[in-house]
Order: structure tokens, then sequence, then C-alpha cells
């Protein structure tokens, strides 16, 4: 079971395999392997099971940053981001979250950018998906009806606890990257375009 591993200077942490989208270009629709990690979980590693193999993977050497990646959404799993990202903190080490922005829809009743903020998270890079609610709802098919517009909130709010944020789109068709990249401009956010990950590409995703 493959909780840490390497890739692009990183180590990513895969904590879970549970997310609320079923977004159709999700690599978890044809593969399980990422930067040549089998990242199917049996079960859902404890707190204490992660930062073990977080100690481990430090023992190949630095890395650039410790990123929350896996298969699943990080924030289903909120209070294990916080205590590992406390940790990465008190030893001064680079943070960041990759998320589709819907940890507030997940965790009711939570200001997770403030939470995140104040265990010291570096960066996040959330998923913007799309132009606007109806192609992000095409693409993502998530379970709450207003993810779109919690995605945004969640940017925005990330911004202002001063968490480094970073928005990014698939390159697909159906896209309006340059609409995509004036949402990130307004909110003050970084943008970024990924490239689209095929069974043929045999690329893996950051």
């Amino acid at each position: 079971m493959t909780i840490a591993y390497r890739g692009r200077g990183n180590i990513y942490l895969n904590i879970t395999s549970r997310c609320p989208s079923d977004c159709s270009f999700c690599i978890a629709g044809f593969t399980d392997m990422v930067f040549g990690a089998d990242l199917r979980l049996e079960r859902e590693p404890s707190l204490d099971e992660i930062l073990a193999e977080l100690e481990n993977a430090f023992l190949d050497g630095p890395a650039d940053q410790v990123v929350f990646a896996g298969l699943g959404e990080p924030t289903m799993r909120l209070d294990e981001v916080l205590a590992v990202t406390e940790w990465l903190t008190l030893r001064r080490l680079a943070s960041r979250l990759n998320t589709n922005g819907l940890g507030e829809l997940i965790n009711p009743g939570r200001d997770v950018a403030a939470e995140l903020a104040a265990a010291g998270l570096g960066a996040a890079s959330i998923s913007l998906v799309a132009h606007n609610s109806e192609v992000y709802n095409q693409l993502c098919r998530p379970i709450y009806s207003k993810a779109y517009r919690a995605v945004l909130k969640f940017a925005g709010r990330c911004i202002e606890e001063g968490i480094g944020t970073e928005l990014t789109v698939v390159d697909l068709p159906e896209v309006d990257k340059e609409a995509c990249r004036s949402i990130a401009g307004k909110l003050g956010a970084a943008f970024r375009v990924r490239p689209l990950v095929t069974p043929a590409s045999g690329e893996p995703v950051e």
C-alpha cells in the first residue's frame, strides 16, 4: 500500500481514494499508477502510518515540497491533512495541497482555508476545471449542486489567508482556457493548464 511516493523532486502523499466528484478526465478511471507507484489503497492509512511513511520517504533524500495528492480528494481527511501539515511546518518543510476545492462542502461548518493556513500550508493547487458552472458540472459530475461556486469561494479564501494559490484546468476542448485565466487573475491566483492524461499518453500527473 503506497502512502508516500516521489516524483518531480517532491514527495506525494496518497491518503484516500474517496472523492465527491467523478471527473471525466480523472486518471483513476483507467490507472492506479502515478510516477511508477501503485496508488491503490486497501484501506485509508492512519495518521501514524502516514507520518511513518513520510519519514521513510525522507531517508531517500530531501524534497522540494510535500504534496497531498493521490487518487482521491485529500480534504476528505481534513484532520489528517492538518496534522501532517503541522508536522511539516514544525520541521520547516514546504507543503502543498492539490485539491478539487470542495473542502468546505465536504467539511461543513469549518473554515478550511483558515485551518490550513493556521497549520502552515504553503501552497494550494485548486482544480478550477472550467470557465462556468455548466461546463464544470458536465466534466466533474460532483455530488454537490453548488460545487463550482464553492471552488471559487475556496480559492478566494486561500488567497485571503496568505496561502500561495494556483488554479488549474485540464487542456480539454470544452474549456475556455483564456476565460479561466481571467478568473484566476481577478482572484489574484496563479494559473496553469495541465495536459490531458490518457491511457495512450502514459504521462503521470501532479
